[in-house]
């Protein structure tokens, strides 16, 4: 995720949350997440266009800009 981060950072914005801090305790119910690592897409209208639970696929978050 690092690389990907380096690579677009110009257009996406990385959001890392910790779901045993404060924030992300309340954050998880909102966007009904329960397995860690998950990984979230929002397009820029703030919609979610993929999400994926466990191994995060670099490739699916270039897919999605096209």
């Amino acid at each position: 995720m690092d690389g990907l981060e380096q690579e677009l950072g110009d257009r996406v914005i990385f959001i890392r949350l910790n779901i045993q801090e404060q924030v992300g305790m309340e954050l998880a119910p909102v966007y009904k997440f329960t397995f860690t690592p998950t990984f979230i897409f929002f397009d820029a209208q703030g919609n979610e266009v993929w999400r994926q639970i466990g191994s995060f696929d670099p490739q699916a978050v270039r897919d999605s800009l096209k």
